[in-house]
């Protein structure tokens, strides 16, 4: 068979979020308030201070305002907690995100629960994992968010395939098999304890890979025509899919980069931006 497709999580995010800069200029223009999302970052972690750094320049060019708030490593959960209750009771503030890694010693979910269900722009709360689940409105955790937008921008109807998602984090594997399963997909969640991980994916007529190993799912486990979805991220821009081989076999295939990570951005600025419309009063 032909080499697959790209999926260009790039080109679409670009439009997503020309779409979200006009949004933000109209809300703008009609209430005098600009979305605002605050980020919180624990310590200094190169890659997160790059990655936040990154976020920032996307707002300023979707029109949104963003404030950073910088804590030490040393920060306590409590003092963690209160930082983020006290941006959710903000009014200038439409979305919240806390940059993750936070640091061991601090209990990451007591963190999450500390933002305003209505702020949670990123879809990390209880709350959002809820509404996201049962198909309310609310906001979706942004990565599996985004990996849906692909689907629908490659025509690919989830409904009565079978769907492994490799990989069960609270804001990844978890969500995105519940937003497979609201679209109808038959969906099994892989991990670290699954036996015979191969031949389970290759039931799969959409793979995700969200499990943090490089090169883990390779073209062999891939059934051929199968949707890849690469959202794994190591280093030397590494995906958990070997890439070389497994484009040989999908019909459609996410690069890394340039796949899922700009639709998680992506995703979070729409989110924000229509946060800001709820509360406003716009939306």
């Amino acid at each position: 068979m032909s080499q697959a497709r790209l999926m260009d999580g790039t080109a679409l995010a670009r439009r997503i979020v020309e779409d979200t800069a006009k949004r933000a200029t109209a809300l703008t223009e009609r209430t005098g308030t600009a979305p605002c999302l605050a980020t919180v970052l624990v310590g200094e972690d190169p890659a997160s201070v790059t990655y936040v750094r990154m976020k920032q320049n996307r707002c300023r060019k979707a029109g949104i305002t963003s404030r950073h708030v910088a804590l030490p490593a040393a920060t306590t959960t409590e003092e963690l907690v209160g930082t983020l209750r006290a941006l959710s009771a903000d009014p200038e503030v439409h979305g919240i995100l806390l940059q993750h890694p936070v640091g061991e010693h601090i209990d990451e979910r007591a963190a999450f629960e500390a933002i305003a269900p209505e702020k949670d722009v990123d879809g990390v709360t209880f709350a959002s994992f809820a509404t996201m689940s049962f198909g309310l409105p609310g906001f979706v955790s942004c990565t599996p968010g985004g990996i849906m937008r692909l689907l629908d921008a490659y025509d690919v109807d989830p409904a009565g395939k079978r769907a492994v998602v490799v990989g069960r984090s609270a804001i990844l594997g978890k969500p995105v098999g519940m937003l497979l399963l609201a679209r109808d997909a038959t969906v099994t969640y892989c991990h670290s304890r699954t036996r015979d991980l191969s031949s389970a994916v290759r039931e799969a007529d959409i793979v995700v890979a969200a499990v943090g190993r490089p090169r883990l799912i390779r073209g062999q486990d891939i059934k051929p025509g199968a949707v890849v979805i690469d959202a794994g991220y190591n280093a030397g821009n590494i995906g958990d899919v070997d890439f070389d081989s497994a484009v040989e076999q999908a019909a459609l295939i996410t690069p890394v980069p340039g796949g899922v990570g700009p639709m998680t951005i992506a995703t979070l600025l729409e989110q924000t931006v229509h946060a800001a419309e709820r509360q406003l009063g716009v939306a």
